[in-house]
Protein backbone atom coordinates (compact mmCIF):
# COMPACT_ATOMS: atom_id res chain seq x y z
CA UNK A 1 0.00 0.00 0.00
CA UNK A 2 1.10 3.14 -1.01
CA UNK A 3 1.06 6.19 1.56
CA UNK A 4 0.90 9.53 1.07
CA UNK A 5 1.09 12.21 3.72
CA UNK A 6 -0.63 15.84 2.76
CA UNK A 7 -1.72 18.77 4.45
CA UNK A 8 -4.69 21.26 3.93
CA UNK A 9 -7.24 21.97 1.91
CA UNK A 10 -4.80 22.06 -1.46
CA UNK A 11 -3.83 18.26 -0.56
CA UNK A 12 -7.46 17.15 0.51
CA UNK A 13 -8.15 18.53 -3.57
CA UNK A 14 -5.74 16.32 -4.70
CA UNK A 15 -6.06 13.42 -2.59
CA UNK A 16 -6.25 10.24 -4.12
CA UNK A 17 -7.51 6.36 -3.72
CA UNK A 18 -8.79 5.77 0.13
CA UNK A 19 -8.23 9.06 1.88
CA UNK A 20 -8.45 10.36 6.04
CA UNK A 21 -9.31 13.75 6.41
CA UNK A 22 -7.64 14.56 10.02
CA UNK A 23 -9.17 16.88 11.85
CA UNK A 24 -7.82 16.45 15.75
CA UNK A 25 -8.83 20.06 17.57
CA UNK A 26 -11.85 19.21 16.71
CA UNK A 27 -14.19 18.08 14.35
CA UNK A 28 -13.62 14.19 14.12
CA UNK A 29 -13.18 14.17 17.68
CA UNK A 30 -16.93 15.58 18.25
CA UNK A 31 -18.00 13.53 15.01
CA UNK A 32 -16.38 10.08 17.07
CA UNK A 33 -18.04 11.37 20.52
CA UNK A 34 -21.72 12.49 18.63
CA UNK A 35 -21.77 8.57 16.92
CA UNK A 36 -20.77 7.05 20.03
CA UNK A 37 -23.50 8.43 21.72
CA UNK A 38 -25.99 7.29 19.47
CA UNK A 39 -26.50 9.77 16.90
CA UNK A 40 -27.86 7.95 14.03
CA UNK A 41 -25.65 9.96 11.32
CA UNK A 42 -23.79 13.20 10.64
CA UNK A 43 -24.01 14.95 7.73
CA UNK A 44 -21.05 16.91 7.02
CA UNK A 45 -21.09 20.07 4.79
CA UNK A 46 -18.46 22.97 4.62
CA UNK A 47 -20.78 26.26 5.15
CA UNK A 48 -22.79 27.45 8.65
CA UNK A 49 -25.72 28.42 5.73
CA UNK A 50 -25.82 25.38 4.19
CA UNK A 51 -26.09 23.48 7.72
CA UNK A 52 -29.32 25.78 8.98
CA UNK A 53 -30.76 25.58 5.10
CA UNK A 54 -30.28 21.23 5.67
CA UNK A 55 -31.96 21.51 9.00
CA UNK A 56 -34.49 24.04 8.36
CA UNK A 57 -34.96 20.97 5.28
CA UNK A 58 -35.74 18.26 8.06
CA UNK A 59 -32.50 17.23 7.24
CA UNK A 60 -31.20 16.81 10.60
CA UNK A 61 -32.05 17.73 13.84
CA UNK A 62 -29.08 19.75 15.28
CA UNK A 63 -26.22 21.91 13.82
CA UNK A 64 -22.78 21.24 15.49
CA UNK A 65 -19.84 23.05 14.15
CA UNK A 66 -18.11 26.59 14.48
CA UNK A 67 -16.86 29.29 12.85
CA UNK A 68 -13.13 30.58 14.45
CA UNK A 69 -13.73 28.15 17.49
CA UNK A 70 -16.92 29.80 18.19
CA UNK A 71 -21.03 28.33 17.64
CA UNK A 72 -22.32 30.29 15.00
CA UNK A 73 -25.49 32.16 15.45
CA UNK A 74 -28.53 29.81 14.23
CA UNK A 75 -26.19 26.00 15.51
CA UNK A 76 -27.38 24.56 18.14
CA UNK A 77 -23.63 23.47 19.86
CA UNK A 78 -20.34 24.56 19.17
CA UNK A 79 -17.82 21.76 17.47
CA UNK A 80 -17.22 20.17 21.06
CA UNK A 81 -16.71 16.65 21.99
CA UNK A 82 -17.44 17.66 25.58
CA UNK A 83 -20.96 19.23 24.52
CA UNK A 84 -21.38 16.38 23.01
CA UNK A 85 -21.03 13.89 25.66
CA UNK A 86 -23.64 15.99 27.73
CA UNK A 87 -26.57 16.49 25.19
CA UNK A 88 -29.72 14.89 24.12
CA UNK A 89 -28.61 13.25 21.14
CA UNK A 90 -29.62 9.69 21.07
CA UNK A 91 -31.41 8.44 17.72
CA UNK A 92 -30.82 11.98 15.86
CA UNK A 93 -29.10 13.01 12.87
CA UNK A 94 -26.40 16.02 13.07
CA UNK A 95 -25.28 18.85 10.99
CA UNK A 96 -21.88 19.45 11.39
CA UNK A 97 -19.92 22.62 9.31
CA UNK A 98 -16.87 23.48 10.32
CA UNK A 99 -13.67 25.56 8.83
CA UNK A 100 -11.17 22.49 8.33
CA UNK A 101 -12.60 19.38 9.23
CA UNK A 102 -15.79 19.09 7.10
CA UNK A 103 -14.58 21.51 4.25
CA UNK A 104 -11.45 19.09 3.65
CA UNK A 105 -13.73 16.33 3.57
CA UNK A 106 -16.34 17.99 0.84
CA UNK A 107 -12.97 19.43 -1.03
CA UNK A 108 -11.58 15.78 -1.30
CA UNK A 109 -13.27 14.91 -4.51
CA UNK A 110 -11.44 12.62 -5.98
CA UNK A 111 -11.12 10.18 -3.23
CA UNK A 112 -12.60 6.36 -3.44
CA UNK A 113 -13.64 6.51 -0.29
CA UNK A 114 -13.68 8.70 2.71
CA UNK A 115 -12.93 8.50 6.79
CA UNK A 116 -12.64 11.02 9.66
CA UNK A 117 -9.72 10.80 11.35
CA UNK A 118 -8.08 12.02 14.65
CA UNK A 119 -6.64 10.27 17.75
CA UNK A 120 -10.02 9.38 19.23
CA UNK A 121 -10.01 6.83 16.37
CA UNK A 122 -6.81 5.91 14.96
CA UNK A 123 -6.51 2.16 15.62
CA UNK A 124 -10.21 1.29 14.34
CA UNK A 125 -9.25 3.40 11.33
CA UNK A 126 -5.96 1.88 10.61
CA UNK A 127 -7.61 -1.77 11.03
CA UNK A 128 -10.98 -0.55 9.07
CA UNK A 129 -8.86 0.53 6.20
CA UNK A 130 -6.24 -2.52 6.38
CA UNK A 131 -8.74 -5.11 6.26
CA UNK A 132 -9.64 -3.61 2.20
CA UNK A 133 -6.09 -3.86 1.45
CA UNK A 134 -6.54 -0.79 -1.09
CA UNK A 135 -3.17 0.52 -3.41
CA UNK A 136 -2.71 4.04 -2.46
CA UNK A 137 -3.88 5.73 1.13
CA UNK A 138 -3.75 9.63 1.74
CA UNK A 139 -3.86 10.53 5.01
CA UNK A 140 -4.50 14.44 5.12
CA UNK A 141 -3.78 16.88 8.13
CA UNK A 142 -6.34 19.36 7.99
CA UNK A 143 -4.47 21.97 9.99
CA UNK A 144 -6.03 25.36 10.74
CA UNK A 145 -9.01 26.55 9.07
CA UNK A 146 -7.24 23.93 5.88
CA UNK A 147 -4.49 27.09 5.53
CA UNK A 148 -1.91 26.73 8.11
CA UNK A 149 -0.21 23.13 9.50
CA UNK A 150 -1.01 22.58 12.85
CA UNK A 151 1.01 20.20 15.27
CA UNK A 152 -1.94 18.09 16.55
CA UNK A 153 -3.29 17.09 12.75
CA UNK A 154 0.42 16.47 11.71
CA UNK A 155 1.54 13.91 14.40
CA UNK A 156 -2.09 12.30 13.95
CA UNK A 157 -0.70 11.75 10.16
CA UNK A 158 2.50 10.67 11.31
CA UNK A 159 0.78 8.50 14.09
CA UNK A 160 -1.50 6.69 11.55
CA UNK A 161 1.12 5.73 9.21
CA UNK A 162 3.27 4.04 11.68
CA UNK A 163 0.46 2.06 12.47
CA UNK A 164 -0.59 1.11 9.17
CA UNK A 165 3.05 0.27 8.86
CA UNK A 166 3.01 -1.96 11.76
CA UNK A 167 4.84 0.52 14.32
CA UNK A 168 3.50 1.35 17.60
CA UNK A 169 4.16 5.08 18.76
CA UNK A 170 4.62 5.93 22.42
CA UNK A 171 0.67 7.69 23.43
CA UNK A 172 2.43 10.01 25.65
CA UNK A 173 5.11 11.15 23.65
CA UNK A 174 2.86 11.63 20.95
CA UNK A 175 0.47 13.82 23.46
CA UNK A 176 3.43 15.98 24.82
CA UNK A 177 4.43 17.09 21.19
CA UNK A 178 1.11 17.86 21.01
CA UNK A 179 0.48 19.32 23.99
CA UNK A 180 3.75 21.85 23.37
CA UNK A 181 1.66 23.24 20.22
CA UNK A 182 0.78 26.89 19.67
CA UNK A 183 -3.65 25.28 19.03
CA UNK A 184 -2.91 23.58 22.26
CA UNK A 185 -2.21 26.67 24.05
CA UNK A 186 -5.89 27.94 23.79
CA UNK A 187 -7.47 25.70 26.04
CA UNK A 188 -5.52 27.11 28.85
CA UNK A 189 -6.70 30.37 28.19
CA UNK A 190 -9.52 32.10 30.28
CA UNK A 191 -10.58 34.68 27.69
CA UNK A 192 -11.51 31.51 25.30
CA UNK A 193 -14.15 29.87 27.03
CA UNK A 194 -15.27 28.69 23.67
CA UNK A 195 -12.07 26.60 24.13
CA UNK A 196 -12.50 24.33 26.89
CA UNK A 197 -9.80 22.01 28.57
CA UNK A 198 -11.75 19.03 28.34
CA UNK A 199 -12.42 18.94 24.76
CA UNK A 200 -8.44 18.78 24.91
CA UNK A 201 -8.51 15.81 26.87
CA UNK A 202 -11.43 14.68 24.67
CA UNK A 203 -9.19 14.85 21.30
CA UNK A 204 -5.99 13.62 23.15
CA UNK A 205 -7.22 10.17 24.13
CA UNK A 206 -6.01 7.81 21.96
CA UNK A 207 -8.21 5.50 20.84
CA UNK A 208 -10.99 6.35 22.92
CA UNK A 209 -13.62 4.97 20.03
CA UNK A 210 -13.44 1.24 19.18
CA UNK A 211 -14.73 2.57 15.71
CA UNK A 212 -13.84 4.23 12.08
CA UNK A 213 -15.94 7.37 10.73
CA UNK A 214 -16.72 6.03 7.58
CA UNK A 215 -18.03 8.94 4.89
CA UNK A 216 -20.23 8.53 1.85
CA UNK A 217 -22.40 10.51 -0.17
CA UNK A 218 -26.51 9.85 0.34
CA UNK A 219 -28.50 11.55 -2.10
CA UNK A 220 -26.21 13.96 -2.76
CA UNK A 221 -25.15 14.65 0.50
CA UNK A 222 -21.66 13.48 2.70
CA UNK A 223 -22.99 10.83 5.24
CA UNK A 224 -20.60 10.15 8.45
CA UNK A 225 -21.54 7.03 10.44
CA UNK A 226 -19.52 3.95 12.41
CA UNK A 227 -17.87 1.72 11.24
CA UNK A 228 -17.63 -0.63 13.80
CA UNK A 229 -14.03 -3.31 13.70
Amino acid sequence: MEIRLVSLLEGARAAAGVVIIIDVFRAYTTAAVALSRGVEKIVLVAEVEEAIALRERGIGELCVGEVGGMRPEGFDFNNSPSQMAHADIEGKTIIQSTRAGTVGMTAATRAEKLYGGSFAVASATVEAISRQQPELLTIVAMGSEGRIRVDEDEQCALFLKNLFQGRRPDHEAVRTVVLAGEESQKYDDPTKPHFPPEDREMALAIDSHNFAIRVEREDGLLVARQELV
